[in-house]
């Protein structure tokens, strides 16, 4: 009999007594289970492959710990381990102690490479004008920044940008446009030197 034909739960019996070849086919078997599985979900600070290895670590556990006795069904088995093993690793990176320093912007970071002296806080504070001649100036110039802003921002730039103005954090505008969290990153990185070529 193929191995392929064999049921999990005779695919384990042959895993127990040392068969390899067994062992990859039940693998190769729910692989596609797992990568179904990670979909909904999203790992801080990693791609999709690290959560797909995590789910391949839950199946590894469910073949280790898997018992007949228990009057559970394999794949039900695995089922929870799989899923469990990713809610820790998900849980285990939203807890790291320095998750905030990774994710949001410092006022008081330098504006651009070019200019470390200047900092977002020095910007914003130079904002308070009260000549209203000053202010037209200064709202005339917001307008046309703003119409090349949103000429050189793409669609994806442009979201995320207003999401993460409104006060979501990475992960917070990751979920709302399933977006990974690294492409956010990516595109508020891209979006601060465009901003900073506007403003020059």
């Amino acid at each position: 009999m193929q191995l392929e034909k064999k049921t999990d739960e005779e695919l384990l019996e042959l895993i127990r007594k040392g068969d390899q070849i067994a062992e990859e086919c039940l693998y190769q078997r729910y692989k596609q289970i797992v990568r179904a599985k990670v979909r909904p979900y999203f790992l801080i600070g990693a791609d999709h492959e690290d959560l797909v290895q995590e789910g391949m670590i839950g199946l590894y556990k469910a073949v280790c710990d898997y018992r007949a006795d228990r009057n559970a069904s394999f794949r039900s088995f695995a089922d929870l381990c799989i899923t469990r093993q990713m809610i820790t690793a998900i849980k285990r990176a939203s807890r790291k102690k320095h998750s905030p320093l990774n994710t949001y912007v410092s006022l008081n970071s330098p504006i651009s490479e070019t200019d470390s002296d200047k900092t977002l806080m020095d910007l914003i504070a130079n904002l308070g004008v009260s000549d209203p001649e000053e202010m037209f100036i200064r709202q005339e110039n917001f307008e046309n920044i703003s119409v090349h802003i949103n000429s050189v921002l793409s669609k994806l730039e442009r979201t995320v940008l207003r999401l993460y103005l409104e006060g979501l954090s990475y992960q917070q505008i990751a979920m709302r446009i399933d977006k990974p969290t690294k492409a956010i990153d990516n595109a508020i990185q891209r979006v601060k030197k465009k901003l900073e070529k506007a403003l020059q």
